[in-house]
C-alpha cells in the first residue's frame, strides 16, 4: 500500500493550481491572437457584390456573374489568366461565348469547380474550355521536363455542367495534357461531350454524365494518348457514338462500371456504343478492357452495335497485315441492338461472363479475326422481354473468316430466321468445346468450308414442338471443308456431313 502524505496533497494542489493558470493565460493570449490575426482562409476573403464573401479565386471576384445573360467570357479568363490555380463557380449559369483557353505552362497547376451547382453554357463554337499543355511525348519518366511536374501535371476539372447552346460547341477539348482529370461532370446538348486530340497521357474521366450530345460522348480523335480510364460514367444519347476511338496511336484504354446506352441515332451513319476503328492510321487502338457495363440500345439505328472494333491499322513496309488486339471483354450486359458484338479484322480477343440478348441481325458477328478465346457467354431469349419489337431479334452467333479461336462455354437458345444458331464459314484451327445450344431454327450448329478442327462435349437439340409440320432443326451440319473432328457430343439428330472430312465418335444421338 502507498501512503500519501499531507505535504505530498499541499504539493500536487499548489501544482495543479499553478498548471491551470499557465494554461489560462496561455488561452487568453491564443484568443487576443486569433482576434488580432486572420487565418489563411479569412486573408483570401474579399468583399464583391455586396456583403457575399468570395475566395481568391472565385471567378466573381474577377467581374463574372454567373446570372445566365450577361457574357462572362472575359471575367472566367481573367481567373484562369490570374494563374490563383483554384477556380470557384459559385452557383449560377455563366454565359461564355468563346472558348475559354487554359495554356497549363502559362498558367501553371489549376483546378476548375463548380461543386455541381455551376454551368457553362456555351454559345459560341469550338470547345467551353481547351486545355493546353506541352507533353508530346510517352508516359516514360524520362522524357518529362521539369516544367511538366512544377506547373502541368493533373489539371482538373469537377463538378461542373457545360451545356451546349451552339451548333459547334464542345464540352472539353484536351491536348498536350498529363493527368487530365474530369469527374463529376454533366455535359449536354453539345457537338462533343469531351474530344481528345494530337497528344495526351494519363487520363481519367470518371462519375461524368454525358447525354443528349449531337455528336460522340468521348471523342479520341486521331489522338496520341496511352493510359485511359474511363470508369462510373452515364454516357447516353450521343447520336454519333457513345466512346470512340478513330485512328491515332491509342494504347491502354480501361472503360469500366460505366452505363452506356442509345449512342446512335436513326438520322446518323452507322456507329456504335464502344466504337474503336483504326482505319487510317499505322498505329491504330489496342489494348482495351471493356468490363462490367450495361451497353444497350437503339435497334431502330442502321447497323448499330453495342461494341464494334475494326482491328486493321494501316499496313506498313514490316507489317503487310495488321491486326489490332489485346482486348478484354468481360462481364458486361448487352443488348437491343442489331449487333451486340461485332469484331473485323482483330486478333487476340478475350471475350467472357457477357450475357447478350435482341441481337436483331447478331448476338456475335466475328469476321476475319484471330487468336480469338471465348469462355462461359449467355445468349438467351428470356419471355421476360417478349413485348414491342423483341420478337424481331434473331439473336444469331456468325464467325466468318476466322482461325486459330478457341470457344467454350458458349450457352445459346432461340436463334430464329438464322442460318444457324451458331455458324463457322470459311474458318481453320477452329477448337469448339463444353457448350449448349438449344431449340434454334433450321441448323444447332453449321460448319461451312472449315478445315482442321474439333467439336466434343457439346449439347445440341431442339426440343421444341413441330408446329404445321416443320421440322425441327438439324443438330450439326458440315458443308465443305476437311480435317473435322467431331466427338463426345450430345446431340437430337444426326450429323449431316460431307462424307469422308469428319471423324466421328462417341456422339449420342437421342
Amino acid at each position: 500500500m502507498v501512503m500519501i502524505t499531507s505535504h505530498r496533497v499541499r504539493f500536487f494542489h499548489a501544482f495543479g493550481l499553478g498548471l491551470l493558470s499557465a494554461l489560462a493565460g496561455v488561452a487568453k493570449v491564443t484568443d487576443a491572437s486569433a482576434q488580432e490575426a486572420p487565418s489563411p482562409a479569412d486573408s483570401t476573403v474579399s468583399s464583391v457584390a455586396g456583403d457575399a464573401p468570395t475566395a481568391e479565386g472565385d471567378c466573381r471576384k474577377f467581374g463574372a456573374t454567373g446570372d445566365g445573360m450577361s457574357d462572362d467570357t472575359e471575367a472566367i479568363q481573367r481567373a484562369v489568366d490570374s494563374g490563383v490555380g483554384r477556380i470557384e463557380f459559385p452557383k449560377g449559369t455563366y454565359r461564355i461565348t468563346r472558348p475559354i483557353r487554359i495554356d497549363l505552362h502559362e498558367v501553371g497547376r489549376i483546378s476548375l469547380s463548380g461543386s455541381g451547382v455551376a454551368s457553362l453554357e456555351m454559345v459560341g463554337a469550338g470547345p467551353a474550355l481547351r486545355i493546353v499543355g506541352k507533353h508530346f511525348a510517352s508516359a516514360d519518366p524520362q522524357n518529362f521536363s521539369e516544367d511538366i511536374w512544377a506547373r502541368q501535371r493533373m489539371p482538373l476539372v469537377d463538378g461542373l455542367s457545360i451545356v451546349g447552346k451552339h451548333p459547334d460547341a464542345v464540352g472539353i477539348e484536351a491536348s498536350g495534357t498529363m493527368q487530365l482529370t474530369l469527374s463529376r461532370l454533366h455535359l449536354r446538348g453539345l457537338l462533343h461531350g469531351i474530344r481528345l486530340v494530337e497528344n495526351n497521357r494519363n487520363v481519367i474521366i470518371s462519375e461524368c454524365h454525358i447525354y443528349h450530345n449531337r455528336g460522340i460522348g468521348v471523342f479520341y480523335d486521331q489522338v496520341n494518348l496511352h493510359q485511359s480510364n474511363i470508369v462510373n460514367c452515364h454516357i447516353s444519347y450521343n447520336s454519333r457514338g457513345g466512346i470512340v476511338s478513330l485512328g491515332g496511336n491509342v494504347r491502354n484504354i480501361q472503360i469500366t462500371g460505366c452505363d452506356l446506352e442509345s449512342n446512335m441515332s436513326p438520322e446518323t451513319e452507322a456507329t456504335s456504343n464502344v466504337l474503336i476503328d483504326c482505319r487510317g492510321s499505322q498505329a491504330g487502338t489496342a489494348e482495351v478492357a471493356i468490363t462490367g457495363c450495361t451497353i444497350q440500345h437503339n435497334n431502330p439505328s442502321p447497323d448499330s452495335a453495342n461494341i464494334r472494333i475494326i482491328g486493321n491499322s494501316d499496313p506498313s513496309p514490316r507489317l503487310p497485315k495488321i491486326r489490332e488486339g489485346n482486348v478484354t471483354i468481360t462481364g458486361n450486359v448487352l443488348s437491343d441492338v442489331q449487333v451486340n458484338l461485332h469484331l473485323r479484322e482483330c486478333r487476340g480477343v478475350a471475350i467472357s461472363g457477357n450475357t447478350f440478348w435482341q441481337g436483331y441481325r447478331h448476338n456475335l458477328l466475328i469476321e476475319s479475326c484471330s487468336s480469338i478465346v471465348m469462355a462461359g457467354n449467355n445468349f438467351d431469349r428470356n419471355p421476360r422481354y417478349d413485348y414491342g419489337n423483341t420478337a424481331d431479334a434473331n439473336n444469331g452467333l456468325v464467325f466468318r473468316d476466322c482461325e486459330d479461336c478457341t470457344i467454350s462455354g458458349l450457352h445459346v437458345t432461340n436463334v430464329w430466321r438464322s442460318p444457324a444458331g451458331v455458324l463457322f464459314e470459311n474458318g481453320r484451327r477452329i477448337n469448339l468445346t463444353d457448350s449448349t445450344i438449344l431449340d434454334c431454327d433450321t441448323v444447332g450448329l453449321l460448319l461451312k468450308n472449315v478445315t482442321h478442327s474439333r467439336v466434343s462435349d457439346c449439347l445440341i437439340r431442339d426440343d421444341r414442338e413441330s408446329k404445321d409440320g416443320v421440322a425441327k432443326s438439324v443438330a450439326i451440319r458440315v458443308e465443305g471443308g476437311t480435317g473435322l473432328m467431331l466427338t463426345d457430343n450430345q446431340l437430337g439428330s444426326p450429323i449431316e456431313d460431307a462424307g469422308d472430312s469428319v471423324y466421328q465418335g462417341g456422339n449420342l444421338v437421342q
